[in-house]
């Protein structure tokens, strides 16, 4: 892990932390593990001002290339569960791809359990898109 541990955001990390409350009534398996994982790391994430947040590190609405070892790779862009669109590749925070990414940095390997099996993810690069994010929000 390239900083040690998660970096996140402040703000983000509140937002995070509601979505991730509210997520509690899903039924799937897959997801429910993923959120756990997260919460786990969450107690350890460092958690930052905006000025200190490091530009490669994955946040909201970051647009990101990722490899698997079987050399399959997607660029996706994490948003909040409102915004999602797959056939713009715009994941969700709130799928077990964008919780296993979130908070890592460019070149990281993150191991996670998919819908799929456990699968181990690169992340090759990391780039920002400035978007204004309404922390009131909640779903």
């Amino acid at each position: 892990m390239k900083y040690k541990q998660l970096l996140i955001e402040k703000k983000e990390y509140v937002l995070l932390k509601r979505y991730v409350n509210l997520s509690a009534h899903y039924h799937d398996a897959t997801l429910w593990q993923s959120i756990q994982k997260l919460l786990t790391e969450l107690d350890s994430a460092k958690i930052v001002d905006e000025a200190e947040m490091q530009n490669d590190v994955v946040r909201f609405h970051s647009i990101i290339t990722v490899t698997s070892e079987n050399g399959w790779s997607r660029r996706v862009q994490l948003v909040l569960p409102p915004e999602r669109d797959v056939s713009k590749d715009k994941i969700s925070i709130l799928t077990p791809m964008g919780i296993a990414l979130f908070g890592y940095a460019e070149g990281d390997t993150v191991s996670w359990e998919f819908p799929s099996g456990p699968k181990r993810l690169r992340i090759e690069k990391v780039e920002q898109e400035p978007v204004f994010i309404d922390t009131n929000l909640l779903i």
